[in-house]
Protein backbone atom coordinates (compact mmCIF):
# COMPACT_ATOMS: atom_id res chain seq x y z
CA UNK A 1 0.00 0.00 0.00
CA UNK A 2 1.47 2.83 1.38
CA UNK A 3 5.26 2.14 0.95
CA UNK A 4 4.84 1.30 -2.72
CA UNK A 5 3.41 4.43 -3.57
CA UNK A 6 6.13 6.01 -1.97
CA UNK A 7 8.74 4.37 -4.51
CA UNK A 8 6.81 5.16 -7.47
CA UNK A 9 6.89 8.90 -6.43
CA UNK A 10 10.41 8.73 -5.74
CA UNK A 11 10.98 7.07 -9.06
CA UNK A 12 8.83 10.08 -10.92
CA UNK A 13 10.79 12.58 -8.91
CA UNK A 14 14.49 11.57 -9.94
CA UNK A 15 13.71 10.14 -13.33
CA UNK A 16 14.00 13.94 -15.01
CA UNK A 17 17.03 14.60 -13.05
CA UNK A 18 19.19 11.79 -14.16
CA UNK A 19 18.00 12.33 -17.72
CA UNK A 20 20.46 15.04 -18.96
CA UNK A 21 23.26 13.35 -17.28
CA UNK A 22 22.83 9.73 -19.17
CA UNK A 23 21.79 11.58 -22.38
CA UNK A 24 23.43 14.46 -23.25
CA UNK A 25 21.68 15.39 -26.35
CA UNK A 26 18.62 16.36 -24.35
CA UNK A 27 18.96 19.62 -22.42
CA UNK A 28 22.90 20.14 -22.70
CA UNK A 29 23.72 21.88 -25.34
CA UNK A 30 24.98 24.47 -25.75
CA UNK A 31 27.50 26.43 -23.32
CA UNK A 32 26.85 23.33 -21.22
CA UNK A 33 28.02 20.51 -23.41
CA UNK A 34 31.56 21.38 -23.60
CA UNK A 35 31.80 21.72 -19.47
CA UNK A 36 31.46 18.44 -19.37
CA UNK A 37 28.61 16.13 -17.45
CA UNK A 38 28.93 18.27 -14.02
CA UNK A 39 28.51 22.23 -13.79
CA UNK A 40 28.64 22.35 -10.14
CA UNK A 41 32.20 21.38 -10.23
CA UNK A 42 34.61 24.58 -10.52
CA UNK A 43 37.62 25.01 -13.05
CA UNK A 44 39.89 25.10 -9.42
CA UNK A 45 38.23 21.97 -8.10
CA UNK A 46 38.82 20.18 -10.88
CA UNK A 47 42.47 21.10 -11.31
CA UNK A 48 43.01 20.23 -7.48
CA UNK A 49 40.93 16.21 -8.07
CA UNK A 50 43.13 16.26 -11.22
CA UNK A 51 46.35 17.06 -8.98
CA UNK A 52 45.43 14.84 -6.12
CA UNK A 53 45.49 11.71 -8.92
CA UNK A 54 48.76 13.14 -10.18
CA UNK A 55 49.96 13.48 -6.75
CA UNK A 56 49.27 9.86 -5.76
CA UNK A 57 51.55 8.90 -8.79
CA UNK A 58 54.15 11.73 -8.31
CA UNK A 59 56.55 12.11 -5.68
CA UNK A 60 60.10 13.66 -4.98
CA UNK A 61 62.71 12.03 -2.90
CA UNK A 62 66.40 13.17 -2.83
CA UNK A 63 67.27 10.87 -5.67
CA UNK A 64 64.61 12.50 -7.48
CA UNK A 65 63.11 15.23 -6.01
CA UNK A 66 59.86 16.49 -7.78
CA UNK A 67 59.88 19.45 -9.92
CA UNK A 68 56.56 21.04 -9.79
CA UNK A 69 54.98 23.54 -11.81
CA UNK A 70 52.73 26.48 -10.75
CA UNK A 71 51.12 28.96 -13.86
CA UNK A 72 49.12 31.89 -13.14
CA UNK A 73 47.62 34.34 -15.75
CA UNK A 74 50.60 36.27 -15.95
CA UNK A 75 53.59 34.58 -14.42
CA UNK A 76 55.33 30.67 -13.87
CA UNK A 77 56.98 28.88 -11.51
CA UNK A 78 58.96 26.24 -11.01
CA UNK A 79 59.53 24.35 -7.95
CA UNK A 80 62.07 21.06 -7.28
CA UNK A 81 60.85 19.36 -3.67
CA UNK A 82 62.45 16.90 -1.91
CA UNK A 83 59.33 15.73 -0.56
CA UNK A 84 60.68 12.99 2.30
CA UNK A 85 61.74 16.27 3.92
CA UNK A 86 59.46 18.52 2.73
CA UNK A 87 61.98 20.68 1.53
CA UNK A 88 62.29 23.23 -1.59
CA UNK A 89 66.09 22.18 -3.29
CA UNK A 90 65.23 25.14 -5.93
CA UNK A 91 62.80 27.54 -6.78
CA UNK A 92 62.62 30.26 -10.01
CA UNK A 93 60.00 31.85 -11.50
CA UNK A 94 59.06 35.06 -13.89
CA UNK A 95 58.88 37.26 -10.89
CA UNK A 96 62.49 37.35 -9.71
CA UNK A 97 64.51 39.94 -11.14
CA UNK A 98 67.26 38.24 -12.57
CA UNK A 99 64.51 36.31 -15.36
CA UNK A 100 62.59 39.70 -15.50
CA UNK A 101 65.45 41.25 -17.56
CA UNK A 102 65.85 38.31 -19.83
CA UNK A 103 62.25 38.21 -20.25
CA UNK A 104 61.17 41.84 -21.48
CA UNK A 105 60.22 40.97 -24.91
CA UNK A 106 60.22 37.23 -25.10
CA UNK A 107 56.44 35.21 -25.60
CA UNK A 108 55.29 33.19 -22.32
CA UNK A 109 56.51 30.04 -23.88
CA UNK A 110 60.03 31.33 -24.21
CA UNK A 111 59.54 32.82 -20.85
CA UNK A 112 59.00 29.42 -19.36
CA UNK A 113 62.16 28.15 -21.21
CA UNK A 114 64.11 30.42 -19.12
CA UNK A 115 62.60 29.69 -15.95
CA UNK A 116 63.46 26.23 -16.53
CA UNK A 117 66.61 26.48 -17.51
CA UNK A 118 67.34 28.92 -14.81
CA UNK A 119 65.82 26.17 -12.17
CA UNK A 120 67.58 23.26 -13.83
CA UNK A 121 70.80 25.30 -13.08
CA UNK A 122 69.64 25.72 -9.70
CA UNK A 123 69.43 22.18 -8.82
CA UNK A 124 72.20 21.40 -10.90
CA UNK A 125 74.12 23.45 -8.04
CA UNK A 126 72.50 21.55 -5.51
CA UNK A 127 73.54 18.29 -7.06
CA UNK A 128 70.40 16.91 -8.75
CA UNK A 129 70.44 15.27 -11.60
CA UNK A 130 67.20 13.51 -12.08
CA UNK A 131 63.68 14.86 -11.30
CA UNK A 132 60.32 13.89 -11.44
CA UNK A 133 58.14 16.34 -13.25
CA UNK A 134 54.54 17.07 -11.94
CA UNK A 135 52.43 19.17 -14.20
CA UNK A 136 50.17 19.71 -10.88
CA UNK A 137 46.64 19.43 -12.95
CA UNK A 138 47.55 21.64 -15.50
CA UNK A 139 47.19 19.87 -19.25
CA UNK A 140 51.06 18.72 -20.32
CA UNK A 141 51.11 21.84 -23.00
CA UNK A 142 52.13 25.09 -23.58
CA UNK A 143 54.03 27.18 -20.92
CA UNK A 144 53.98 23.82 -18.62
CA UNK A 145 55.64 21.80 -21.31
CA UNK A 146 57.88 24.46 -21.63
CA UNK A 147 59.24 24.54 -18.63
CA UNK A 148 59.56 20.76 -18.84
CA UNK A 149 61.77 21.21 -22.02
CA UNK A 150 63.70 23.90 -20.42
CA UNK A 151 64.91 22.05 -17.99
CA UNK A 152 65.81 19.53 -19.94
CA UNK A 153 67.96 21.38 -22.03
CA UNK A 154 69.70 22.84 -19.48
CA UNK A 155 70.54 18.77 -18.59
CA UNK A 156 67.65 17.75 -15.87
Amino acid sequence: GNMSLGMVNAKQSFGPITAPSMDRSVQCQGVRFGKGINDRISPQERRSRRKLSIRKKVSGDSERPRLTVFRSNNHIYGQIIDDVIGHTVAAAGTVEKVVKEQIADKTPKEQAEIVGKLLAERAKEKGVEKVVFDRNGYKYHGRVAAVADGARDAGL
